[in-house]
């Protein structure tokens, strides 16, 4: 499980495993701090928090102009996918919480309901209504001219 979402995510194999990896190390790692009454939706969240951060560390620190490039292409979602949208997507993101992106990814992109997001992300389906309400406005700010 762990590792189809990382998979999904990040949409290259070898850092898949390495993420899915990192998720068992965190686990160990905050053991003593962690509410594993749900062990799934815990191990679900990790890999969508490390692999959403592993994303946002590759887009920030490409080692060359050709693995920028590679990065835009092999992160389009759709093979007509324009960049711009995908800008427009990046600029909003930066203006909110890192958390809001998380948020956004499982409701849109999995399709969870405000209220298994908000139990994912421990906060409550208003918070998370907001959030997604504040996306929506920003975006909204950013399309008109």
């Amino acid at each position: 499980m762990v590792l189809r979402r990382c998979r999904q995510l990040l949409r290259e194999e070898d850092e898949a495993l390495d993420v899915s990896q990192d998720v068992f190390v965190r686990l160990l790692e905050n053991r003593d701090r962690l509410d594993a009454r749900y062990p799934s939706s815990l191990l679900y969240r990790i890999a969508t928090n490390l692999s959403l951060n592993r994303l946002r560390d590759r887009a920030r620190h490409p080692t060359s102009p050709d693995e920028e490039l590679l990065y835009r292409i092999a992160s389009m979602e759709t093979p007509g996918a324009s960049e711009d949208a995908r800008s427009t997507l990046d600029s909003l993101f930066r203006r909110h919480d890192p958390s809001s992106r998380t948020i956004a990814v499982l409701h849109f992109m999995d399709g969870l309901t405000l209220e298994q997001v908000a139990q994912e992300v421990g906060m409550s389906v208003s918070g998370v209504r907001k959030r997604i309400r504040a996306l929506r406005r920003s975006l909204e700010k950013m399309e008109t001219p």
